[in-house]
């Protein structure tokens, strides 16, 4: 009987070790699970950020094709303005050129020529120039 009490003994150590074993594998199994949930959890994040990395520089990209079409608006409107100030320009210098014909016509005006004596005579208000034509 003291031998099978000892045998009971030695078993239930035994049962004891294994228990303890058996618990020791599924806490690390726990562990390991635990391990590659937060690996998923971090490959996750990391795609996250990735993608936010990638919006943010399409984000930036836009920005500078707007700001790069802004640029390109006021170009175009500067020139716009020139090309308004250069028709302005050829506008006032073709008024200076009328005013200079003008200024022409009214000094044809003044000026009478006839002939007396065989003398081409310029009468410009009021003087006298005699050409002789011997």
């Amino acid at each position: 009987m003291l031998q099978r009490v000892t045998a009971l003994q030695r078993t239930a150590k035994h049962r004891n070790t294994l228990q303890r074993t058996a618990t020791h594998c599924n806490s690390r199994q726990h562990s390991a699970q635990h391990t590659v949930t937060h690996s998923y959890t971090l490959q996750y994040t990391a795609t996250h950020g990735n993608t936010l990395q990638h919006t943010a520089t399409r984000c930036n990209t836009l920005q500078y094709t707007a700001t790069h079409c802004n640029t390109l608006q006021h170009t175009a409107t500067h020139c716009n303005t020139l090309q308004h100030t250069a028709t302005h320009f050829d506008t006032l210098q073709h008024t200076a050129t009328l005013q200079h014909t003008a200024t022409h016509c009214n000094t044809l005006q003044h000026i009478y020529v006839y002939k007396y004596a065989g003398t081409y005579v310029y009468r410009y208000t009021g003087i006298y120039i005699r050409l002789c034509f011997c």
